[in-house]
C-alpha cells in the first residue's frame, strides 16, 4: 500500500505504512494516529505553541519498547519549527508544534504522544505552568479524585484556579498557569511545602514518597515537574495504552463525577465530547497567577 497523503497548510505530509498497527488490542494503525492528529489541532495546538515538545515514539507499535526524544533530527523537514534550548551540557533542539502539519508528521515518525515543557522556550528558566501529577499505587481511581478535590479545594481558598486533565493513564493533571515573574527554585518550594501539608492532613490517602514501597494503597502527589526542562502529557495527546486513551482537560465537576475515569475519552470518542462541550482549557491563561506571589 502506498502512503497516505495530508495537504496541511500549504505542505504535503506523506504517512508512510498508513496500515501498520500501532496499537495491536484494537487495531489502531498509523493513518489513524495521523488523522487523530489532523483533526485535533485546532483544540490542542493553541496549548502546544511556543511550548518544547518531546517525542515519546513507538515506531514498532506499543507492544514494542519505545522511547523519548528531545532533539529534533536533522532529517527533518526545513518547515518544522525548531529552537534550541541550553541544557546541562550544552544545547537541544526541540520541534515546536505550531501546525497540523507538525503533528501528523510526528505521528508518521511514530510519535504517538508529544509532550510539553512547563516553560516556554522563550523564557526556559520561568515557568509559566505549575502541575501536580496524582499518580495512584493501585487502581483505586475514587482515591486520586478524593485528592484531587481536596488540592482544588485548599487553592481555591488561596484563590488560585486551577485546572485539570485526566493523564490517559491512570492519574490526574492538576494545573496552574502563572505569569512568568519568578524562577523555579521558589516554585519548587512551593509546590513541595503544598504536597507535604496535603499529606499530612491526609495521612491515609496521600504521599509525597516517590519510592514505592513507602507508598502502600496512597495517591503520590507528585511535584518535580516544577523543574528547568521538565514536561508533562500534552492536553489531548494519544497515550501509548490499549484503546489509545486521551489526556483530556475536563470542568471540575467532571473529574470529580462517579463515572469518570483516567482513560474515558479516547481517539475515536473525544470528538464526540468536543463536540457536546468546549475545551475547559481554553481561557486558561486568563487565570494567570503572578508567581512572585507564590515564591514568597
Amino acid at each position: 500500500m502506498t502512503g497516505k497523503v495530508f495537504e496541511l497548510e500549504g505542505h504535503r505530509i506523506e504517512v508512510s505504512k498508513p496500515e501498520k498497527v500501532l496499537f495491536p488490542e484494537s487495531g489502531i494503525t498509523k493513518g489513524d494516529l495521523a488523522d487523530y492528529y489532523a483533526r485535533i489541532a485546532n483544540v490542542a495546538l493553541p496549548h502546544y505553541r511556543g511550548r518544547p515538545l518531546t517525542m515519546q515514539r513507538f515506531p514498532d507499535g506499543i507492544a514494542e519498547a519505545g522511547f523519548f526524544q528531545k532533539h529534533a533530527p536533522d532529517y527533518f523537514p526545513d518547515w518544522i519549527e525548531r529552537r534550541e534550548v541550553a541544557k546541562e551540557d550544552g544545547m537541544v533542539r526541540h520541534v515546536l508544534a505550531h501546525s497540523a502539519a507538525t503533528l501528523v508528521y510526528l505521528a508518521d515518525q511514530g510519535c504517538v504522544t508529544p509532550h510539553l515543557g512547563v516553560a516556554r522556550v522563550d523564557r526556559p528558566d520561568r515557568p509559566d505552568r505549575l502541575v501536580f501529577d496524582l499518580d495512584p499505587s493501585d487502581d483505586d481511581f475514587s482515591k486520586v479524585q478524593e485528592v484531587a478535590g481536596a488540592i482544588r479545594d485548599e487553592l481555591d481558598s488561596r484563590k488560585i484556579v486551577s485546572f485539570v486533565q485526566t493523564t490517559g493513564s491512570r492519574g490526574l493533571h492538576i494545573v496552574i498557569a502563572l505569569r512568568r515573574t519568578a524562577g523555579f527554585e521558589p516554585l519548587r518550594r512551593f509546590m513541595r511545602h503544598f504536597a507535604e501539608n496535603l499529606a499530612q492532613a491526609n495521612p491515609r490517602l496521600a504521599t509525597t514518597k516517590q519510592r514505592k514501597a513507602q507508598r502502600g494503597d496512597r495517591v503520590l502527589v507528585d511535584t518535580f515537574r516544577t523543574a528547568y526542562g521538565q514536561t508533562f502529557v500534552a492536553p489531548y495527546a494519544v497515550r501509548a495504552r490499549p484503546g489509545a486513551p486521551v489526556a483530556t482537560p475536563l470542568n471540575w465537576d467532571e473529574a470529580l463525577s462517579s463515572d469518570m475515569s483516567p482513560r474515558k475519552y479516547d481517539l475515536k470518542t473525544i470528538f464526540r465530547r468536543l463536540g457536546q462541550t468546549q475545551d475547559p482549557w481554553r481561557d486558561i491563561d486568563d487565570h494567570a497567577v503572578d508567581a512572585r506571589s507564590l515564591a514568597d
